[in-house]
């Protein structure tokens, strides 16, 4: 009896786990003309960036799953956080932003899951998510914003900012 009651405890409670999301607009992207750039040489250091913060993120197993869109520059941004934790970035569809991340939550309760997207995609799927509403309009300069959103399984949707940075060289 007692240890069916653990069991199902701990069912319960794994299936009630806090899910968190983690979103970031892809990195530095070249100016060439075209609707698929790769990264620049700052993107591509701010990808490596990317990878070091968020490598060890949750202290136990690390970022659990990747999404990117269709584009080249959101994947090359994944690309070395998904080596490092040997993690098949799968792709979001930019066409039904809240069908994508209800399904993501669905598919990763209890998860940390990064999201690489864009800057006119980010402010929406946190507020289908029922986190700010308030998320400031991402500049198309600006590539260092990573915004943290927390889905308990009890309590209120938390969502954080926090700016990343490529270190500068020693100089």
């Amino acid at each position: 009896m007692f240890v069916g009651a653990s069991i199902g405890l701990a069912w319960f409670f794994e299936s009630q786990a806090t899910t968190t999301l983690i979103f970031v607009r892809h990195a530095d992207k070249m100016t060439e003309v075209g609707d698929d750039p790769a990264l620049s040489a700052a993107g591509t250091q701010r990808a490596l960036e990317l990878a070091r913060v968020l490598g060890d993120v949750d202290v136990v197993a690390g970022v659990d799953a990747l999404y990117v869109s269709q584009y080249r520059r959101t994947a090359e941004t994944a690309r070395p956080l998904a080596a490092a934790g040997e993690i098949q970035p799968q792709l979001f569809d930019l066409d039904d932003l809240e069908g994508s991340v209800n399904s993501i939550v669905r598919n990763h309760k209890g998860k940390i899951v990064l999201i690489v997207g864009h800057s006119n995609t980010i402010a929406p799927m946190i507020a289908e998510l029922g986190g700010s509403k308030k998320v400031p309009p991402i500049p198309e300069s600006e590539y260092d914003n990573l915004y943290i959103v927390t889905i308990p399984w009890f309590g209120k949707v938390k969502t954080l900012r926090l700016r990343f940075g490529v270190p500068s060289p020693a100089g």
